[in-house]
């Protein structure tokens, strides 16, 4: 019985706001906070560490985003519901994949809704703004930003993407096809490109879902998710380019299952230190022994690169990384 409350509170929390990571009770950092979440978006503003994930949960409950956020990568805070499909009129159920960045004093929130099959069923890609990191959020344009399939992409996971001249971009797509289109000045939508088009595809080779994109040398490294999200072979590969908008070859994977540690390791993101050459990956897995679809949780591991500028295979662990404070 005691063995089955301790699991309990490790994985789901007893309500708390503040939560420390796995670490104080077992000496591991992985996963780094309590609970079922996937799909997780990392990202730096100001001196704190922030991880906005999906709550993973059967679609009917999947209706809100926690985010936490960290002084040091190890102790984590919680931000319940810092938006929930009540501030989204057109929203109902499968709410996930956030992506948020700053822009002027505001915070934009991109996620996905309803899970969409058709363009005759409502909902797609919004948009929520706030002015703190941890909301409450509100519907930024009051309905779906993309509510269309456009070159056969689902209008699923969404990342918004600031390129090297401050010009905002929407990557996203599920169903094998991935698109990438520029956002306006306000994010209420697109600016076409020279040709007129609006939405234009990137898919590279072995596309499932799950886009992100970051700039390093002056080099373009666009990363995806592969397999199936629900099994053992979820991963993740990446090609480089000098150009956002690709054309894009697949290098290779760099993150994967490892029997003995977790299996479907996949839907990551990127957090770069500021000023500093270090880089993070944070991803979710499913534990060993977990056969429910949404039983995954949340891990970070520190990623590298070779001379050559390639990304280095990860490891996952059940280590994952060191205290890393921002503030010196």
């Amino acid at each position: 019985m005691k063995n089955l409350l301790y699991l309990s509170i490790l994985f789901f929390g007893v309500g708390c706001s503040a939560q420390k990571n796995q670490s104080e009770t077992s000496g591991n950092n992985n996963p780094v906070f309590p609970g079922w979440y996937a799909d997780p978006e990392g990202i730096i503003f100001d001196d704190t560490y922030w991880i906005f994930p999906t709550y993973s949960a059967p679609y009917e409950k999947q209706v809100f985003f926690d985010a936490f956020s960290s002084p040091d990568l190890v102790n984590w805070t919680k931000h319940e519901k810092v938006l929930d499909t009540s501030a989204i009129k057109w929203a109902n159920r499968a709410v996930w994949a956030p992506s948020i960045i700053k822009k002027d004093d505001r915070y934009f929130l991109f996620f996905g809704a309803n899970d969409i099959q058709s363009n005759e069923e409502k909902g797609g890609i919004g948009v929520a703004v706030a002015s703190t990191p941890e909301g409450p959020y509100k519907d930024h344009i009051g309905k779906p930003l993309i509510d269309k399939f456009h070159n056969g992409a689902q209008p699923i996971d969404q990342f918004v993407f600031k390129d090297v001249d401050g010009e905002h971009y929407l990557i996203y797509g599920g169903w094998r096809h991935c698109n990438i289109a520029k956002l306006n000045d306000d994010f209420t939508g697109f600016v076409p490109f020279e040709n007129g088009e609006i939405f234009k595809e990137v898919t590279p080779d072995n596309y499932v879902e799950g886009p992100f994109m970051f700039v390093k040398d002056g080099k373009y490294y666009f990363m995806w998710s592969e397999g199936g999200w629900t099994g053992p072979d979820y991963s993740v590969a990446y090609a480089i380019a000098d150009s956002p908008m690709g054309p894009f070859k697949r290098i290779g994977k760099i993150l994967q299952q490892d029997p003995k540690i977790a299996t479907g390791a996949g839907h990551h993101s990127v957090i770069k230190v500021p000023n500093e050459e270090k880089y993070y990956i944070v991803y979710h897995r499913r534990p060993l022994g977990e056969t429910d679809r949404n039983s995954r949780v949340t891990s970070i591991e520190e990623m590298h690169f070779d001379e050559n500028g390639l990304i280095k295979p990860v490891t996952i662990t059940h280590e994952g990384v060191e205290a890393y404070p921002l503030k010196k």
